[in-house]
């Protein structure tokens, strides 16, 4: 028996290698095939390819390119029973069709399903528990597999994930904010979910791998050829910690096309997007506008009103409805976290925090509510000698607010 031309064998031996503690039935050995291959014939966000994957199947529809069927059988096969296909839409398949056969080629399938295996690579289907339900909502422009490297963890933690994105030539108070956003994001219990691009991307992904949180990539080429090369060390780190995704085979090249579309999976993926820094035409101004079209919360960091930097972020405040973020608490709320009393010192009714010393806190906001601490680690922090954090956990631990455990303190909500 074949599958597309292939023995049926040679496909089961495929997607097992990208399935890895599966045992495919041959529908589902061409289910994978199928997908893997449309991943190389449509330009990701196809939506003409997602109508007919989404009616037929990845299978059936892999099957009438191949086999060359006519725009006029498609549009019968989509159309409802009493419906009769429109000329549009007849125009809209043949344009289509025109675009995926000369991509069609079964080697170069194989190849990448075999590149895949050989750098660790699985595919993810719509079906599957780790799929990140998220980027159902862009609809028919839904990426049809997704190819990943990483731990299955980090795929997991995605539905309590927010996006941080900014500016490639970004400034020092750029970086600044993205170092502090996504550790306080981290600490919060957020993964942080980027581009891996220079600047503000890379940057909120080293901010959260030193702050022992989870970080995902998505990359606008195959996860097997890191882009850019020159953050090779950084994403190596994230497959390591985290989780490198990408719509495209292992082999494909990033084009400019492909950023724009990996930039609405970072916003679908997340459950807010935040722009720390961007120029008048940053990218990253492409992913706030898929994040709010999805109708994702949207927010953004206001800087130097004489900085070119930052003009971007304004104009989203003040043209799109942008939310004012100014630090990670501001950024959690974006996703409905309540507010931090806790850090709010002006205690209008003389309670709490407003009684403590300057000691207790520096002491308290080096403690993290997530990941202990431990007395060496709070002073360093905090810039206090070990006699004075220990003074002020004292203080505090009688007051309620933070409690040891066995690696260390931690503050408590």
């Amino acid at each position: 028996m074949t599958v597309f031309g292939l023995e049926e064998r040679m496909v089961r031996t495929l997607a097992e290698a990208v399935r890895p503690g599966t045992d495919p039935t041959p529908d589902q050995a061409g289910e994978v095939f199928a997908r893997a291959a449309w991943s190389s014939i449509a330009e990701p966000g196809d939506g003409v390819a997602g109508v007919i994957v989404e009616h037929l199947g990845a299978t059936e529809a892999l099957t009438a390119v191949v086999e060359s069927w006519s725009a006029a059988r498609l549009a019968r096969r989509l159309a409802e029973p009493d419906e009769d296909p429109s000329g549009d839409t007849h125009q809209q398949l043949e344009q289509a069709v025109a675009r995926w056969r000369p991509r069609l080629s079964s080697a170069e399938v194989i190849r990448s399903l075999q590149q895949a295996e050989r750098s660790s690579t699985a595919i993810l289907l719509p079906d599957d528990r780790l799929w990140p339900t998220g980027v159902d909502d862009l609809g028919p422009h839904a990426p049809l597999a997704l190819w990943w490297r990483g731990r299955p963890e980090a795929l997991a933690v995605l539905p309590r994930s927010i996006a941080l994105v900014g500016a490639r030539a970004a400034t020092g108070y750029g970086e600044n904010v993205a170092l502090e956003a996504a550790a306080g994001l981290v600490d919060r219990g957020f993964a942080i979910v980027s581009g891996a691009a220079y600047g503000i991307d890379g940057m909120a992904h080293r901010s959260a791998l030193a702050s022992r949180g989870t970080t995902v990539a998505f990359l606008a080429g195959g996860v097997d050829r890191f882009y850019p090369s020159g953050h090779d060390a950084l994403l190596t780190r994230i497959v390591e910690a985290g989780s490198v995704l990408s719509e495209l085979p292992c082999g494909a090249a990033p084009t400019k096309w492909r950023f724009l579309q990996r930039n609405r999976l970072i916003a679908a993926t997340s459950g807010a997007t935040v722009v720390l820094e961007a120029g008048w035409r940053s990218g990253s101004l492409n992913t706030a506008g898929h994040a709010a079209s999805l109708g994702r919360p949207l927010g953004a960091v206001p800087g130097p009103v004489t900085s070119p930097t930052s003009a971007g972020c304004h104009r989203l405040i003040r043209e799109y409805d942008a939310v004012c973020v100014t630090n990670a608490a501001d950024m959690a709320q974006l996703v409905g976290e309540p507010v931090d009393l806790e850090l709010d010192l002006s205690g209008a009714d003389g309670s709490g925090s407003a009684r403590r010393t300057s000691d207790e806190v520096r002491v308290f906001d080096a403690l993290s509510a997530r990941s202990p601490r431990t007395v060496a680690d709070i002073a360093r922090r905090s810039g206090l000698g070990t006699a004075g954090v220990l003074g002020a956990l004292g203080s505090l631990d009688l007051e309620g607010a933070v409690r040891e455990r066995d690696a260390g303190w931690v503050r408590l909500a």
